[in-house]
């Protein structure tokens, strides 16, 4: 199953994105099943990352906390390997180019769109993520085999990829380890 997030802060959009999505995308023969999660506010969003894997993003550009680049930009600091779709009503060259170079995104969907190319790109993307994530893998076989990646990296590599943040440790100033969420 590969989940995906939409982000809007339009409730009406995010309720369009999902009826326009079905529950399985397909894409040269191949068959993706898909499961979505809205959010209209890009904070939440983040939060939401950091406690469960997704396998791509749709997000729109005009967000009135932070527009549509900082938070790909954010959430990929988080998801590295997340691919990234962004859409918006304006044809802002500025922002086109900044959605590019910064958030690396892998398409940009003008509002509104077409459902065709929404679903098309959406399945595109995760073909595209599924073939990245594969050559990754591959090629850290490759650098075990030759020594220069351990068993152990690797595997937190995977680990990480599927929880995000379940490799990174939260110090105390006392050398002891911090678990969010508990009080003292």
């Amino acid at each position: 199953m590969h989940r995906i997030m939409l982000v809007d802060d339009e409730t009406n959009i995010l309720h369009a994105l999902r009826r326009a999505l079905p529950h399985e995308l397909h894409y040269e023969g191949a068959a993706f099943p898909i499961t979505m999660e809205a959010f209209s506010e890009p904070e939440a969003a983040l939060q939401r990352a950091t406690e469960t894997a997704f396998d791509a993003v749709i997000s729109d550009y005009r967000m009135p906390a932070m527009n549509g680049v900082e938070f790909l930009t954010g959430l990929k600091t988080i998801q590295p390997q997340i691919a990234r779709i962004i859409l918006s009503g304006y044809a802002d060259l500025q922002a086109l180019v900044g959605a590019i170079n910064e958030a690396q995104i892998f398409r940009f969907i003008a509002k509104p769109w077409s459902d065709y190319e929404l679903k098309s790109a959406l399945a595109q993307a995760l073909a595209y993520r599924a073939v990245t994530l594969e050559n990754q893998r591959l090629a850290d076989e490759v650098r075990v085999q030759r020594g220069q990646l351990s068993r152990q990296a690797m595997e937190l590599r995977r680990l990480e990829e599927e929880h995000p943040g379940i490799t990174r440790v939260n110090w105390g100033p006392d050398g002891s380890i911090l678990v969010e969420g508990w009080d003292e």
